[in-house]
């Protein structure tokens, strides 16, 4: 197998990125020996603490760190390079550096290899399957033709490094900003360093235009319980994006596949890229390996790797994709978030959720709300009740009555 990377340099390495890989790329980490290799470079094993306007969601308040499912937060200058290291070293793979794919080998409508450019000149490959692992701008799916859908993302981000920032009981779970609609994240890394983003909504763009710096730092200060940056150093400039939209392409056509963000781009906030990456790799190995080694037809194995796709991510990617547009939380969301910051157990289901390792049924099942509403006190109107029963969930429940809704409770309790 070829695999052809466009950057020359083993430890070149992504700059726009969470730094937080999912509890639910964990198996395919450990499958290949990456949990094991990311451990040795002290990735920090990863959980989070989520701040809300009705108090924090702490996953591990009962269990400890250490003990719910977990993913790793690592910086990219370092995951990149191991990667390409462990691509190198594996038995059947040729990593070739410095290779540019210009163009798709097509005959009769199927692809069957690529054309391209390195420092030796010209490059011919065939191949019975052409992936692209190629990004979110993907070459592949551009010259594919994959048919695909972009969401306007209403928030725009910027980031930086410090390190020796100090901890909340020395603890280095992360801690997530919710403050509706704008938020924030602080997420320690290995060697002591920690990325601090501000996500916001575009609505407060030209503020950051003026002083992009200033502004974020001032962002930063004003965070509830938020991080002691002028105790810390700062090691990075204030890095960002103002435009990152949502994609999601077909991931699969006559002789060619799309995983990771070639696939499907989501919310950087939402911090499913790497680990959508790595699962959607696995699951399409597991649907075209036995076309690739043997008789079976691949055409049907690609459909069935779209299909996983799709069922896999496709719910998660619309609720992303609606909480996107920026808006205030809806009923059912600020529902859910107060149960969990009143809740432990509903604050483990929360970090299961957020982790994507259950569906969205089984995030919003019949006793997890009964539990929710007898935490919180009130309960979710009919509106809400029908998009839970099978209505498509999204901004057209948006909340104009949780708070009352809690007091009309509270009041009939009395």
């Amino acid at each position: 197998m070829a695999l052809l990377e466009r950057r020359s340099s083993m430890d070149a390495h992504k700059v726009l990125c969470t730094h937080y890989i999912q509890a639910s790329a964990y198996p395919v980490m450990s499958e290949l020996g990456l949990a094991d290799a990311l451990d040795g470079i002290g990735a920090i094993r990863n959980s989070a603490d989520y701040w809300t306007k009705w108090g924090w969601i702490r996953p591990e308040a009962e269990t400890g760190p250490g003990v719910l499912p977990h993913g790793y937060s690592v910086r990219r200058q370092s995951l990149d390079p191991l990667l390409r290291r462990t691509a190198a070293g594996t038995e059947g793979v040729d990593l070739r550096l410095g290779h540019t794919v210009n163009e798709l080998l097509v005959e009769d409508g199927r692809t069957t290899g690529v054309a391209g450019t390195s420092a030796d000149g010209s490059f011919v490959l065939r191949a019975p399957l052409v992936v692209g692992a190629d990004g979110k701008d993907s070459t592949v799916a551009r010259l594919a033709g994959a048919p695909s859908e972009t969401t306007e993302n209403h928030r725009f981000s910027y980031f930086a490094y410090f390190r020796g920032l100090r901890h909340p009981e020395g603890r280095t779970s992360a801690r997530v900003y919710y403050l509706d609609p704008d938020n924030a994240y602080v997420m320690p890394n290995e060697d002591g360093v920690t990325v601090i983003a501000a996500v916001l909504s575009k609505a407060r763009l030209d503020d950051f235009r003026e002083d992009i710096e200033g502004a974020y730092l001032d962002f930063v200060r004003s965070l509830p319980e938020g991080p002691e940056i002028d105790r810390a150093e700062r090691i990075s400039k204030v890095i960002g994006t103002v435009n990152y939209p949502l994609i999601t392409r077909q991931p699969s056509g006559p002789g060619f596949a799309l995983i990771g963000d070639a696939a499907l781009t989501s919310d950087p906030l939402s911090a499913v890229g790497c680990a959508w990456a790595m699962q959607s790799a696995s699951w399409l190995v597991e649907a075209t390996a036995p076309a690739l080694t043997g008789d079976d037809p691949l055409d049907g194995a690609l459909a069935d790797y779209a299909k996983r796709h799709a069922t896999e991510t496709g719910a998660h990617q619309h609720l992303i994709a609606d909480y996107a547009l920026a808006r205030p939380f809806n009923e059912i969301e600020a529902f859910m978030f107060e149960g969990a910051a009143r809740d432990a157990r509903l604050a483990e289901h929360f970090h299961t959720f957020g982790s994507r390792l259950i569906t969205v049924e089984d995030y919003m099942a019949p006793e997890i709300v009964a539990r929710t509403e007898k935490v919180t006190g009130w309960s979710l109107s009919e509106e809400s009740l029908r998009v839970l029963s099978g209505g498509a969930p999204g901004a057209g429940t948006h909340a104009t009555g949780p708070e009352g809704a809690r007091q009309e409770s509270t009041e009939a309790a009395r």
